[in-house]
């Protein structure tokens, strides 16, 4: 086993060098000459990192137009405001619970089906148990029908477990940027 990992490894280094190589071929074939074979792969390496570079101000080009740095600077109360005009874009009715004693949802959404408690975690660490363990106590109270978690972060492996087994649905970072971002 360990000697097949072995051989996977070189063949994963030998296969740039291959690459580079028929590039290099490539501008000697054209040109017949070794300036052009140097030419040609500095040209290929120089299109890699310009691509790679683009790719990444596209990934923090969408994370500004979703306004994420915005919602991790938000109070609770304000990512609760927040979130609420969000699900009203997305034609939910949205009520506000209390403050206090708000039996575990933030949020009630209601549609022509179903009413949705939801328990909104501006996080700036990971979100653990205690906020589906929340949500799931506050279905009854609420009769709601469907138990969300929203955060503005991650979830750990324990409340993605807990969530799973009593259908709880989590909104991660990722999912909310999308969601902001379709409503756009």
């Amino acid at each position: 086993m360990r000697k097949r990992k072995e051989k996977k490894k070189k063949q994963i280094r030998i296969f740039p060098i291959i690459i580079l190589a028929i590039i290099g071929y490539l501008g000697w074939y054209y040109t017949n000459t070794f300036n052009g074979a140097i030419f040609a792969i500095i040209l290929f390496l120089l299109l890699i990192i310009s691509f790679k570079i683009w790719r990444k101000t596209r990934g923090y080009a969408r994370l500004r137009k979703a306004g994420i740095k915005e919602i991790d600077e938000m109070t609770g109360e304000e990512f609760e405001e927040f979130l609420g005009h969000l699900f009203q874009k997305r034609g939910y009715k949205v009520s506000y619970t209390k403050a206090s004693s708000d039996y575990g949802a933030d949020l009630i959404l209601e549609d022509r089906d179903d009413i949705i408690a939801v328990q909104a975690k501006r996080y700036s660490g990971s979100v653990g148990v205690k906020a589906v363990q929340e949500i799931i106590g506050s279905l009854k109270m609420y009769d709601a029908t469907e138990a969300w978690v929203v955060t503005n972060s991650y979830f750990t492996r324990q409340a993605e477990k807990l969530a799973e087994t009593n259908d709880v649905y989590l909104i991660d970072r990722d999912e909310l940027i999308e969601m902001i971002l379709k409503k756009r």
